[in-house]
């Protein structure tokens, strides 16, 4: 009666659980939506968008990605043979002991009216699915604390995942082990169960079950006459047949029983069986009611990634359906590392240590952003650079096993950081042509505001920061953080040779995109140079066209003077970002 309604409780628990990451699917969102995309509007798309697909050709590219990649995880097999395997016995001999043992009451009695679990096949095949478990449960041990796959980083969550599911599977086989072994279970059978009262059948019934059950009693030892075990055997078949096949069928929990048969009596005199039948029911009903909670989710959400995937585009999606992908996709990340691997940007993480360059680890953290949760300024910046630095080179999608739309999802949360006040100039210059990409997806005022903004911070905080000891003169001397920065040897006060010809602001395409540069960048290229032979070198900075610049070296290859135009500006954007860091927050 409590395991029923504990089984009962975990189940509501788990049911609850599924229900709100569902819910939060509609509700949270990752970039920046128009406002008309409400919630009801997200779940009205989806309904619509479903039926759509299901009931239109739409409906052959599902059966087809859910057979290759859901049941059979092509995409995980084409990238690594080992991983595949781990991830096939874990996946199937999870759901499967899920179904046939920890829901048979649910399950598997309604629809096999003989159905007893210590019946063949039940009884070999959960023994068969809990082997499956360990075996994928070692190869995932194996892969990240022996093999150590490169890029593959381990956090808490799954440290727990792992954790949980072995205790589970330990304590399983130890109880079933034990309970084979045990004289009480055997009496409590015999008394509730068989209806025998002959002592000379349950002598015989003994006799057998210590031959062929595996059972160890105090009094009955081998050998015994093969009368006795003829005549036990037809007392079985009678009697218990019905609801016992032989336990050799449970060849792991046979297999713990004859190792533990010396002190077996010792541990059913001090009811061990119980514990462990605690120790497995606790971490069974954890399990089961913290999964939609844990990374474990991902084998509901995975296959709905691939599915939504499969048939969607940004083309011809609607918004709101894109929405709500992209807030199920972080749960359907598993954090297997593979876009790590793959990433372009990696050798920047070997470079700067920030492991939120590495696109697993930026999933990650997007998740605690996504779901409302604090972070601090170190990790907002942290991922700040993290999406910064992606290439958009598209890699972590074509290997992500659930088929998360990896592109896709770092420009828009790129836009979500910067729409919520978090300035990075090197995120906001038209040289991060990614985010121009962008750009047909946003208003004006999106667009711009955090420009501005960053613009701002950095004129307003340079003059404060600058050393105005090392300010540049026309008269030579050091250059300080202005000198030689790039690979074309840019000499000392290079600048001091321009005569103010403008040709480097004629020739400039930035500038002739505006009706009203001067208005629109501040300075033009021949006013921050004339600034930087007076030595204003904070004025140069604070101007909108060290940002605008598109590094098209146009103003540098038509300079009469061989002034390094491009490259100074590149090093007051670069001196510019240094000293912002280094402000007080």
């Amino acid at each position: 009666m409590t395991f029923n309604i504990s089984l009962y409780i975990s189940l509501f628990v788990f049911i609850f659980g599924l229900v709100y990451r569902i819910y939060t699917w509609f509700t949270r969102k990752v970039g920046v939506l128009p406002e008309q995309v409400t919630t009801s509007r997200r779940v009205f798309a989806a309904v619509r968008g479903i039926f759509g697909a299901v009931f239109s050709l739409k409906i052959l590219i599902l059966i087809k990605v859910f057979v290759l990649d859901v049941l059979l995880q092509k995409r995980i097999l084409k990238e690594d043979f080992l991983r595949w395997l781990m991830h096939m016995l874990v996946f199937y001999g999870f759901m499967l002991l899920l179904l046939m043992h920890g829901l048979d009451k649910i399950i598997i009695e309604p629809i096999f009216e003989e159905y007893y679990s210590t019946l063949n096949p039940y009884l070999f095949l959960r023994d068969l699915f809990g082997i499956m478990m360990i075996a994928g449960l070692g190869i995932a041990i194996y892969r990240r604390f022996i093999q150590k796959a490169p890029r593959l980083k381990t956090n808490g969550m799954d440290y727990y995942a792992i954790v949980i599911l072995i205790v589970i599977m330990i304590s399983g086989f130890l109880l079933e082990g034990v309970k084979i072994t045990s004289h009480t279970e055997f009496q409590n059978m015999v008394t509730e169960w068989s209806g025998l009262d002959d002592e000379k059948e349950i002598r015989a019934l003994e006799s057998l079950w210590v031959q062929d059950f595996g059972v160890v009693l105090p009094d009955v030892k081998p050998p015994f006459e093969r009368a006795a075990l003829t005549y036990g055997r037809e007392v079985h078949e009678t009697n218990c047949a019905g609801c016992h096949s032989s336990s050799k069928w449970a060849f792991s929990g046979y297999s713990v029983a004859k190792i533990i048969s010396p002190v077996a009596l010792m541990l059913d005199r001090a009811g061990i069986s119980v514990l462990l039948w605690y120790i497995h029911f606790i971490s069974c009903f954890f399990g089961l009611a913290y999964l939609p909670f844990s990374k474990m989710f991902h084998i509901f959400a995975g296959p709905v990634s691939l599915l939504a995937n499969s048939v969607m585009g940004k083309e011809k999606s609607d918004p709101a359906n894109i929405a709500t992908r992209q807030a199920m996709e972080l749960d359907a990340c598993t954090h297997c590392c593979a876009c790590s691997f793959s990433c372009s940007a990696l050798m920047a993480f070997e470079a700067s240590g920030n492991e939120y360059i590495l696109p697993s680890e930026k999933m990650r953290l997007l998740k605690a952003l996504i779901a409302g949760k604090a972070l601090s300024r170190r990790e907002i910046k942290a991922v700040l650079h993290g999406v910064y630095l992606c290439t958009n080179c598209d890699r972590c999608t074509v290997v992500c096993p659930v088929g998360i739309n990896l592109k896709e999802l770092w420009i828009n949360v790129r836009e979500n950081l910067l729409q919520k006040g978090e300035s990075e100039p090197l995120l906001l210059s038209p040289f991060s042509f990614v985010r121009g990409l962008n750009r047909e997806n946003l208003s004006k005022d999106e667009y711009s505001r955090p420009i501005e903004k960053a613009r701002q911070a950095v004129a307003g905080r340079f003059d404060l920061l600058i050393d105005k000891e090392r300010l540049l003169s026309l008269k030579g001397g050091d250059a300080g953080e202005l000198k030689d920065l790039s690979t074309n040897n840019i000499r000392d006060n290079a600048f001091a040779y321009c005569f103010g010809c403008q040709n480097c602001t004629t020739i400039c395409p930035v500038v002739g995109s505006f009706d009203k540069p001067e208005e629109e960048l501040g300075l033009l290229p021949h006013q921050i140079m004339c600034c930087l032979g007076l030595g204003l070198v904070e004025m140069a900075s604070g101007s909108s066209m060290i940002w605008d610049c598109v590094t098209c070296y146009q103003c540098q290859e038509h300079c009469p003077q061989n002034v390094d135009v491009t490259d100074l500006l590149f090093q007051l954007k670069n001196l510019a970002v240094k000293n912002l860091e280094k402000a007080p927050s």
